[in-house]
């Protein structure tokens, strides 16, 4: 027990210290685990062998992020993906893994031993990729949709990935059986003690899907998928009723933890990726009534336990092989990035993917991903690897996860120096309007709809070509281009316009937008839209007339409703929320003036006294308002 302790506090202390200052020096969370995995592990040599162990927990991150991902997309949004899926995702698995397979049949490899290889590497790292996505708000860019899709491909490619490696195993150790199972060399498999995932998938192989014939794989494969959908279709909503009555809080965490554990007790019975399993049961469940509850509870362990499997990866490297010939397994480990990226950016430009979405994409999927210790496990177990290339592999497995951070840092150097004008290509634009609406999201869709019911209109300008296609579908006129180009706002008609609304996602973009329209057309009035506070003094500094926050309509709407159930009449309330908008308005006005860019809020003095001012001001003026209130009562 004592010794369990001390393990624990070891890597809690390691990330604890490691990873924010990583995130302080703008390298990510993620370099920051396998920076204290290293430092623990090969360095200082606080932590062991035993760190296979506990990878088998922490992969269990691996698992519910895949859960908590699938609970996203609902089953119509993944049948709107399936041109990616299949297109750039099912391409660049069977590119990637013909590059490969070619290269390391070039240095002597058996065919089956090579595509083993290529098999292994063409896929990319899940955990990382997506945790980094996340941290630098790239999911919904084209590129990080793109990436995501590839991502999702490979997970589904795990499973004809692991029916297919055994039969590779003929003529390598063991074969294939006259009844169609698979025979094993037991002393080899014996001797694989390279890690505890190999024993373990040796195990599982002897015990179960080595056992059954080719058939009886597929129809086992078959059924766990299906059990997953029927369960989640059918259990799922009466078990969490029966739950519900007990009213304990902590259920509700046992039973979200059960679906995942369970899914993957099952998947790894029969063989196959517990990750995709996890998936697909979040799929299922994405349309239910639990899936916010079932979010809120796996949140926590997700995050743990993924900062858990970075810290296992950075101490699981085998630094002994890798000073006995690091120049071989570093340029091992960079050839593998540079012929998947290269794969990827050919890709990229096939599926048009210009500019940061292009690099963002092949940069974020060049390397290889935590299957691959799953695939070179299961390799050795079923006798298709050697253990001399399986101790080779998993260490270049290790080096692309850990060069991964990097080549992010290197995309955030790439698109800083990159022209805004490289990503899109822009349409002719063949009418001019008296309303200009850059950038056409919830927002701005909104306001182009109103403004053309009101007989007015619009320019409607865009950088991203599903959002312009979707307009046109439903008969909304918009035209693909970069509304922060100057040729393209003088074709839109700026210099004559009457109102231009910025609505654009980017703030950079959409400061520079207002800055050069106001240059152009001193009398333009210009309506945009801004996140929080600090948005909209650089918005005021920049030019525009009227500013309005993303959630201060919303959130005055809901202070009223909140007033009106207190007590208020429909009248009183109607009055607070009058007052508090006007006080605002004027309050954002008088602190725009002593903002500061370089300065934080908190650290301003003038900033700080005048907000203090002015929120007693506010309170004041709801006092007078109550005792008017009570005047007119009497």
């Amino acid at each position: 027990m004592e010794g369990f302790l001390f393990q624990a506090s070891v890597y809690l202390a390691a990330a604890v210290i490691a990873v924010p200052i990583a995130a302080r020096l703008g390298l990510g969370s993620v370099l920051g685990y396998l920076a204290a995995g290293i430092l623990i592990g090969p360095v200082l040599g606080l932590v062991g062998s035993e760190t296979k162990d506990v990878q088998h927990f922490a992969e269990f991150g691996v698992v519910m992020m895949l859960f908590l991902i699938g609970l996203e997309l609902e089953p119509r949004a993944l049948w709107d993906m399936r041109h990616r899926l299949l297109g750039l995702g099912g391409l660049q698995v069977l590119l990637s893994t013909a590059a490969l397979m070619a290269i390391a049949m070039a240095y002597d490899q058996p065919w089956r031993v090579a595509l083993a290889i290529g098999l292994t590497l063409a896929l990319s790292s899940t955990a990382i990729v997506l945790q980094t996505l996340s941290e630098k708000g790239l999911m919904r860019t084209q590129g990080g949709r793109s990436v995501f899709s590839v991502l999702l491909t490979q997970d589904i490619a795990v499973i004809p990935i692991l029916a297919f490696l055994p039969l590779l195993a003929a003529g390598v150790s063991g074969g294939l059986l006259p009844d169609g199972s698979i025979s094993l060399n037991a002393q080899e498999v014996e001797n694989a003690h390279l890690s505890t995932e190999a024993h373990d998938a040796a195990h599982a192989a002897q015990t179960f899907v080595q056992s059954l014939p080719g058939w009886g794989v597929t129809l086992v494969t078959i059924g766990a998928v299906a059990a997953i959908i029927l369960v989640g279709i059918y259990l799922t909503r009466p078990v969490f009723r029966y739950i519900h009555l007990a009213k304990l809080r902590e259920m509700y965490t046992a039973l979200a933890l059960l679906i995942v554990v369970g899914i993957s007790s099952l998947m790894t019975v029969v063989g196959l990726s517990p990750a995709l399993g996890a998936f697909l049961a979040g799929v299922v469940l994405a349309s239910s009534e639990f899936r916010h509850e079932l979010e809120t509870d796996l949140e926590p362990f997700k995050g743990l336990l993924l900062g858990l499997f970075f810290i296992t990866v950075g101490a699981g490297i085998n630094f002994v092989l890798l000073f006995e010939k690091p120049l071989i397994l570093i340029c091992m480990a960079l050839l593998v990035i540079i012929v998947k990226a290269l794969i990827l950016l050919v890709l990229g430009r096939l599926f048009r993917l210009r500019g940061r979405d292009g690099w963002l994409f092949t940069l974020a999927l060049a390397q290889a991903g935590e299957f691959g210790f799953v695939l070179v496990s299961f390799s050795i177990a079923t006798g298709v690897m050697p253990n001399p290339i399986a101790e080779t592999l998993l260490l270049v497995v290790a080096l692309t996860m850990l060069i991964t951070p990097l080549l992010f840092i290197l995309y955030d150097l790439i698109s800083k120096r990159m022209d805004d004008s490289s990503p899109v290509i822009a349409d002719e634009i063949d009418s001019s309007g008296p309303v200009i609406i850059a950038g056409v999201g919830r927002f701005g869709q909104m306001v182009n709809r109103m403004v053309q019911a009101s007989g007015f209109e619009t320019v409607v300008l865009d950088h991203n070509p599903e959002t312009i296609a979707v307009m046109r579908r439903f008969g909304f006129k918009g035209f693909l281009g970069d509304p922060t180009r100057p040729d393209i706002l003088r074709k839109a008609g700026l210099p004559d316009a009457s109102v231009l609304v910025v609505a654009l996602d980017d703030p950079k973009a959409a400061v520079s937008l207002i800055s050069y329209a106001r240059k152009e057309n001193p009398s333009l009035h210009i309506v945009s839209r801004a996140r929080d506070r600090e948005e909209v003094y650089r918005h005021y500094q920049a030019g525009s007339n009227d500013i309005v926050r993303e959630m201060f309509d919303s959130s005055l709407r809901a202070g009223r409703y909140v007033l009106e159930n207190m007590g208020l009449s429909n009248f009183e309330a109607n009055e607070a929320q009058k007052l508090f908008y006007a006080h605002d308005r004027s309050s954002v006005r008088e602190l725009a003036a002593l903002w500061r860019p370089d300065v934080p809020p908190s650290q301003n003095a003038a900033y700080v006294a005048r907000a203090k001012e002015l929120q007693k001001d506010l309170e004041t003026a709801f006092l007078n308002l109550g005792g008017d209130k009570a005047d007119k009562s009497t």
